[in-house]
């Protein structure tokens, strides 16, 4: 007989035990949750405060999901702002809530860490029931892969969906091969701006895993924590936490008279890149040869280093429609919702449908103009 518990933390879990579930994407898999816990960058002031969700049978674990109580709606990329002020119109809490998701991480990936539909189920169970006993307004489970997709259509839990733009290899080997997919306007747009960061003296190195040093770690950091100060935001990961997945980091480093000035933070796994985070040195945004820096280093060397290693998808975070010039498609990630009060699941679960039709509806709308040539 199975039985559901909640942990604090991760600590207690073995991590071949919770990587057996997980699989490989390194988002999910215990090095990379337990160092956001142990670095300092989930903190209840945040609004992180780990609550992981085990399914065990004696001591075999069955199944699991990454779990955090909210106390706000920051660091999840799946906005619900609006819903939170509708309960404070309405004189209730909408915090705290129930999160299964990767903390700062917008990529789809697995949440419940399950090898059955009935262990899916289960999980779900024990969600729904943990909301129904406490004070948690609501359950959401953020950027869900297929499978889980579908167990909580099943479930009947509220569907959402986003636009963020990825690239997916298809049979090219190199660069050039790669644009040779462009139309030629496309193509010509491309060169040139590759052509003028060249001209203006950057050069780029990648590193990745052991070849990274602790010098460039700490600059890494360092350009992250300049990107966030400059849009007044706060950088909650920590130059430790990144130190303790260095094995899963990929750095790409822009250089100027043999000083690296700018640099890109991206994670990978055996068939996808991950870019997550940019910046550069104080004081460079303000010259005149940034002009397509920020495009070469996160994007055009992000395509090279996919098409070097054999991986066969980029994803570059978040939002921007700029990155479909660039070879980026418009791919829809979703997110599934559960709502406590029966005064607000209706009237969110109608906010949702209309929501996703519209973004279905811009998709389509963006597919229709690809920059890659068009086959007859």
């Amino acid at each position: 007989m199975s039985s559901a518990r909640f942990l604090r933390g991760l600590q207690p879990v073995q991590a071949p035990l919770w990587d057996a579930l997980a699989g490989s994407q390194p988002l999910v898999r215990h090095q990379f949750l337990a160092a956001m816990e142990n670095s300092g960058c989930l903190r209840p002031e945040y609004g992180w405060s780990p609550y992981h969700l085990l399914l065990e049978e004696g001591e075999q674990l069955l199944a699991a999901a990454p779990c955090y109580i909210k106390g706000n709606s920051h660091g999840e990329f799946v906005f619900d702002w609006s819903w939170a002020q509708a309960y404070a119109d309405a004189g209730l809490d909408y915090y705290p809530k129930l999160v299964v998701a990767v903390p700062y991480s917008p990529v789809s990936g697995p949440r419940l860490l399950a090898p059955t539909a009935a262990l899916k189920s289960s999980l779900l169970d024990a969600l729904e029931q943990a909301c129904a006993r406490s004070n948690l307004s609501s359950v959401h489970v953020n950027f869900v892969q297929e499978a889980d997709r579908e167990a909580l259509r099943e479930r009947g839990w509220i569907e959402r969906c986003q636009v963020q733009f990825h690239y997916t290899r298809a049979l090219e080997r190199n660069f050039d091969e790669y644009l040779a997919r462009f139309s030629s306007k496309k193509r010509k747009n491309i060169r040139q701006e590759r052509a003028h960061v060249a001209a203006s003296g950057f050069r780029f190195v990648t590193l990745e895993g052991a070849q990274i040093s602790d010098d460039d770690l700490a600059l890494a950091h360092r350009f992250y924590l300049h990107t966030f100060d400059e849009k007044c935001n706060h950088a909650a990961l920590t130059l430790a936490f990144f130190s303790a997945i260095r094995t899963h980091l990929l750095l790409i480093q822009a250089q100027l008279d043999g000083q690296t000035v700018a640099g890109a933070i991206c994670f990978r796994d055996q068939t996808t890149l991950y870019g997550r985070y940019w910046g550069t040195l104080a004081g460079l945004e303000d010259r005149a040869n940034l002009a397509g820096l920020h495009f070469e280093t996160c994007y055009y060397q992000g395509i090279e280093y996919v098409l070097a290693a054999g991986l066969s998808r980029f994803e570059p975070g978040a939002q921007g429609e700029h990155k479909q010039a660039r070879g980026f498609d418009p791919t829809l990630t979703y997110s599934a919702h559960y709502i406590k009060d029966r005064r607000f699941r209706e009237p969110i679960a109608q906010f949702c449908r209309r929501e996703c039709e519209q973004t279905r509806a811009y998709a389509e709308t963006l597919a229709q103009h690809s920059p890659f040539k068009q086959i007859a």
